[in-house]
């Protein structure tokens, strides 16, 4: 095996700001931002845009993200076919 070839493995904190929910987990993700965990020491700290505190399937809130009309058009474009 080759040495120095894969990412360090530690331990990162994933943070949903959307949400204010962080958990502690390990990963190979890399970031330059840090922040101070419960337990007192800094960790990296990787900002995700949604994770299981804002997801719809895991809230139960449905949030439209649909602002072009794509399902819309789909039902036109579908619709014409059958008939």
């Amino acid at each position: 095996m080759k040495r120095d070839i894969h990412p360090k493995y530690r331990q990162v904190v994933y943070r949903d700001r959307s949400a204010d929910f962080a958990f502690l987990t390990r990963s190979t993700a890399d970031s330059s931002q840090t922040i101070e965990w419960t337990d007192g020491n800094t960790y990296p700290v990787v900002d995700v845009e949604i994770s299981s505190a804002s997801h719809p399937f895991w809230t139960g809130r449905q949030r439209l993200l649909d602002s072009e009309g794509r399902v819309e058009k789909f039902r036109r474009k579908y619709a014409r076919k059958q008939s």
